[in-house]
């Protein structure tokens, strides 16, 4: 015979119990999105923790972000130009005669370019650069402190909006290759409460800088 010991009722977790831990569990999940979540994504603080922990300030460069965003790809569209389809060419009467192949074009030299701009409070700025799919740059800005809301993204060739990067630094560095022909750069929004100056150096295949905004 087998001596397995039956468990004592009195060991097992009752229906209240469950129901009670339950509660607990769905308490402490709310309390969490109420008090952590919702700030740092959506800057909504309605028990006044997010701000004592600083999430809610990152919601709202967050959701400042995302609206700046929006706004450059609708602008964007909406300035876009109209594509006309074109007539079918005739077909020729004989085929043109074969052509000797150009020698192949030697890579353009590294250009260098340097911008200083200043942004007053609230007020946004954008520097792009003409570069052709594939072509690269390498690319630093630095403001005089404080930090930048900036949106690195480019457009042209039928494509309204194409993003490489987003964020609030005081500071960014890195390379930047074209997704396709058109214009790629950097846009900033300063939310500092005071003027702001950034420099923006740029070295690459680019075809000049250009400030939009």
């Amino acid at each position: 015979m087998h001596n397995n010991q039956k468990p004592d009722p009195t060991d097992l977790p009752t229906a209240s119990r469950l129901l009670r831990s339950t509660a607990i569990a769905v308490g402490v999940a709310v309390t969490l999105l109420v008090a952590v979540v919702l700030p740092a994504e959506y800057a909504v603080d309605p028990t006044g923790l997010g701000r004592l922990l600083g999430l809610t300030e990152m919601g709202t460069v967050k959701m400042a972000i995302a609206r700046e965003a929006e706004q450059e790809a609708s602008a964007a569209m909406a300035s876009a130009p109209a594509i006309t389809a074109q007539a079918p060419r005739p077909p020729t009467a004989a085929p043109a005669p074969v052509q000797a192949s150009a020698p192949a074009k030697e890579a353009p030299a590294a250009k260098a370019e340097e911008m200083t701009l200043t942004l007053a409070p609230g007020q946004g700025v954008e520097i792009k650069a003409k570069m052709r799919k594939g072509a690269s740059v390498t690319y630093v800005w630095v403001t005089d402190g404080p930090k930048l809301n900036f949106d690195t993204h480019g457009d042209g060739n039928g494509i309204s909006y194409h993003g490489y990067g987003k964020g609030s630094e005081s500071r960014s560095e890195g390379t930047l290759t074209a997704a396709f022909d058109g214009s790629h750069g950097w846009f900033w929004r300063n939310r500092a409460g005071k003027s702001v100056t950034v420099t923006l150096k740029v070295t690459g295949d680019f075809n000049g800088l250009k400030r939009l905004v």
